[in-house]
């Protein structure tokens, strides 16, 4: 195996896995409704500064919360991955990922670890792009079986 050329249909490195059509849609309707909620909230007469103040937060939050569903990526490099999920970022290194699992069902893509343990990777889910999903989760396990430790479970 050489780090130069990667194996047979898995993407050069580094490549990063993530649900970009959810993030579209996620940002876009964040956008929109942040936009509407605003306007709405300085159109209304009736309304005092603090209650435009509360409308233009709620949005915000709303919007906040539509960024952070829409974080979620995988990123893989020479030395490993770093999985990004929504709250928390894990660093793994290529020996670490015995098996990338991307079942009929599945939300998302699950590595299975080395130490007996399972991981969501949230980057890579066939929500609405499913043939998508399936094509990263065949690069990542192409990746994940080539620099690995040689442990092919398959």
């Amino acid at each position: 195996m050489s780090d130069a050329t990667p194996p047979p249909g898995a993407p050069a490195l580094p490549v990063t896995f993530r649900p970009t059509r959810t993030r579209v849609v996620l940002l876009t309707v964040g956008a929109a409704m942040f936009a509407v909620i605003t306007v709405v909230a300085f159109t209304l007469e009736q309304l005092s500064g603090g209650e435009r103040v509360s409308f233009v937060f709620t949005a915000l939050l709303f919007f906040g919360v539509l960024a952070l569903l829409s974080r979620p990526k995988v990123v893989a490099d020479d030395e490993g991955v770093t999985v990004v999920n929504l709250t928390r970022t894990r660093r793994l290194s290529w020996a670490e990922i015995v098996r990338v699992n991307l079942r009929a069902g599945d939300p998302w893509v699950f590595l299975d670890l080395s130490d007996g343990t399972s991981m969501p990777a949230l980057g890579i889910q066939p929500g609405i792009a499913k043939q998508q999903a399936i094509r990263d989760a065949r690069a990542l396990r192409d990746l994940a079986e080539t620099r690995g430790t040689g442990t092919d479970n398959g």
